[in-house]
């Protein structure tokens, strides 16, 4: 899930695996596989930079636990 925020103000949270186009027209759009649209107040790189993070972070082997 990445943090997106509304354009009324106030935050949400879109599943980032379910992203299939986010594009800038002129208002940052992003649209779902399942078709939902989403109009966000963040720029498009800003989304894109928190999609990128995300998929790293699931790449990113967890911390071993110390005993």
């Amino acid at each position: 899930m990445i943090p997106v925020s509304r354009l009324k103000g106030g935050m949400m949270f879109i599943n980032a695996e379910l992203i299939e186009i986010v594009e800038a027209v002129p208002d940052t759009t992003i649209t779902l596989q399942n078709g939902h649209r989403y109009i966000v107040a963040d720029s498009m790189q800003e989304v894109i930079e928190r999609i990128i993070a995300y998929r790293k972070a699931l790449s990113t082997p967890a911390p071993s636990q110390q005993r």
